[in-house]
């Protein structure tokens, strides 16, 4: 696993520098010197030929990749991580090996080219399919399928995000929407998810995703505006899947080819994007704005509310544009988006609430983007445990582990019911791999 997930990031990297880098001209909106915000209003960037291609570039790189699995591996299930749960819980976990290369191309296709997704949608489903390709060859029973099938996802994660325990978590955990796990495939998890970050690590490096200053959590009256940031993190969860499943409802509804629905969807991507071209792609750059070391300064040179305003603006049309792209069928994952989506909302608070509560208290706006990008995750993914793991690895950071855990836990409590993925059961008794 780790040379396959080191592979998809080679094909990754080389997509991105020829498509949304070379033909699109892409340019971020968010400054690293000293402001919040580029100017792209002027004569010469509206005139830029290349970027105008930003308005059609996802729709043709969405409609390319669901014409190579139609044409290719026509039973490949577009949305990697909820189709996975599914396998996992319907069908035995029996998968083609063919979902490899297919998800491979088809995502890096349809990211690349500009379309608001994540990476570890298909990587979830191309390191399962890994695990039940293993097990099919060497005829191991359902049981050894089912851990050798948590492990290949728990590797695709784990080196994918340089977080190997959080990937081994992950892997046990997202298979669930309450608090239950698979603790039967934890242990292979845990020695696939090590080597896998390894030999990835081999290649790509090993220091981590969205590296950040180690902010400490030193002042217990901190807690409260950490109690405002789980409310509000609690409330953009639902918002995101939400609207996810409104869109995706949409496009079901809409008659035509899965080529045409896509290319819909890339196209009003692309509409956003040309306006926010932050919202294209996978869209880490938020995050890496976020996390800043100087981000307070950048707040207080710019405004709370303009930093805030400039945040949720980011929020909110993260989370349209990932409901275009991936709603309409797109191939992609929902996990990245909601990172980011998690990072940018948490980064708007944290920016009022610098502004509002006592400087005594040492807020930062990037420990708030940190700890309520976990929490957006335990809300919208169901997975409380993996959350405040994974952002610790993530970050490098392992510091704000109290009021992540604060968070995490307020999120997930108040978010019950509600899920990205509807393939999770509740609970092992719920499944019908257990039930059997």
């Amino acid at each position: 696993m780790g040379l396959v997930t080191a592979a998809f990031h080679w094909i990754i990297v080389h997509f991105h520098a020829w498509f949304l880098d070379g033909l699109g001209a892409h340019k971020s909106l968010l400054l690293t010197q000293g402001a919040l915000f580029r100017d792209l209003s002027t004569a010469e960037a509206w005139c830029d030929g290349r970027r105008w291609l930003l308005f059609v570039l996802p729709a043709v790189g969405a409609a390319l990749a669901a014409l190579l699995i139609k044409w290719v591996s026509p039973g490949t299930h577009a949305r990697g991580t909820d189709s996975a749960i599914y396998v996992y819980h319907r069908l035995k976990c029996r998968m083609s090996w063919r979902i490899i290369p297919v998800k491979a191309v088809a995502s890096a296709l349809v990211i690349s080219s500009g379309g608001s997704a994540g990476y570890e949608g298909p990587m979830t489903l191309i390191g399962a399919a890994c695990g039940t390709t293993l097990a099919r060859i060497f005829h191991w029973d359902g049981v050894t399928r089912r851990r050798l099938m948590v492990a290949g996802l728990a590797a695709g994660i784990g080196a994918l995000f340089r977080a190997p325990l959080a990937g081994a978590l992950f892997a046990a955990e997202i298979l669930y929407s309450g608090l239950d796990m698979e603790y039967e495939g934890l242990l292979p998890a845990f020695i696939a998810s090590a080597m896998s970050y390894t030999v990835y690590a081999l290649f790509w490096g090993w220091e981590p995703l969205f590296a950040m200053p180690s902010y400490t959590y030193d002042h217990g009256l901190r807690l409260l505006p950490y109690l405002l940031l789980a409310l509000i993190v609690s409330i953009g969860a639902k918002f995101y899947i939400e609207t996810f499943r409104r869109v995706a409802g949409s496009f079901r509804r809409v008659k035509g080819p899965s080529w045409a629905k896509v290319a819909l969807g890339g196209l009003l991507t692309g509409v956003l994007g040309f306006m926010f071209p932050d919202v294209l792609g996978t869209s880490y750059d938020l995050i890496r704005v976020a996390f800043r070391a100087d981000a307070a300064a950048l707040v207080t040179s710019n405004g709370a509310w303009a930093a805030a305003g400039i945040f949720f603006l980011a929020f909110v049309l993260k989370a349209i544009a990932t409901s275009f792209t991936v709603g309409s069928g797109g191939s992609g994952g929902v996990f990245g988006p909601a990172l980011v989506c998690g990072a940018t909302l948490s980064a708007g608070c944290g920016s009022l609430f610098t502004a509002i509560f006592p400087s005594s208290m040492g807020l930062h706006p990037a420990s708030f983007a940190l700890v309520g990008m976990a929490g957006f995750l335990a809300a919208t993914i169901r997975t409380p445990i993996t959350a405040v793991i994974m952002v610790a690895e993530l970050s490098g950071n392992h510091a704000l582990l109290l009021p992540t855990m604060w968070v995490c836990g307020l999120a997930f409590a108040l978010n019950n019911g509600w899920s990205l993925y509807r393939s999770q059961v509740h609970g092992r008794e719920s499944s019908p791999v257990h039930v059997a």
